[in-house]
């Protein structure tokens, strides 16, 4: 199994806990060993933001390796998932195309967590509320924490503690069909350790 470094660009520790769990699962099913830097992981959007800039940077001024996949994850919040995909791409430096994935939660990554209440309920106990999407602020972090505490868990740190298993055990296609932002970081991020496997071959 081939070996290939990931650099991961995160708001906050949801985030880090989840997409580090979902790129492990993925890396797995496609026969690629990953190592994963996390580059960033506090201080919301506008601090990943400003450390993604500096790194490339640094990367361009030899300070710091290049990684063979670049992952970077904001919330869309109230913007469009397209929109947000356009803003994050539109900051991509000379030497880094090709290497970018983009995870952009719309609205919020606490949405992914729960993108396939049938798994969800497995994992914690009780299937999380279904609703249409909505941008209010803090809205997905509270529906997180009342599922598990209606699954009788005490939600210590927000529902990140059920990160890995949910990433392990959701279907993706049926997160996909609820999560359309889901499905296409999951597909982007298949095609690009594809990519990679399909270089690497002797």
């Amino acid at each position: 199994m081939s070996r290939s470094t990931i650099d991961l660009f995160v708001e906050d520790r949801a985030h880090e806990e989840f997409l580090k769990a979902m790129i492990s699962r993925l890396s797995a099913e496609e026969r690629r060993e990953t190592v994963i830097r996390v580059r960033s992981a506090r201080g919301g959007r506008g601090r990943v933001l400003e450390e993604f800039e500096l790194y490339q940077e640094a990367v361009r001024r030899g300070l710091s390796s290049i990684p063979d996949i670049l992952v970077v994850a904001v919330d869309a919040n109230c913007a469009s998932f397209h929109e947000t995909l356009k803003s994050l791409a539109s900051r991509l430096k000379e030497g880094f195309e090709g290497r970018a994935v983009y995870a952009c939660p719309d609205p919020h990554v606490e949405r992914w967590y729960m993108a396939d209440p049938e798994s969800f309920a497995e994992v914690v106990g009780a299937e999380p509320p279904r609703e249409r999407r909505k941008c209010e602020r803090d809205r997905y972090k509270r529906h997180l924490v009342e599922a598990i505490r209606k699954g009788g868990h005490t939600p210590t740190l927000g529902g990140v503690e059920f990160a890995i298993e949910l990433a392990q055990k959701m279907d993706l296609y049926r997160a996909g069909k609820n999560e359309p932002s889901l499905k296409a970081f999951v597909e982007s991020l298949r095609r690009m350790l594809r990519l990679l496997s399909d270089v690497m071959q002797p």
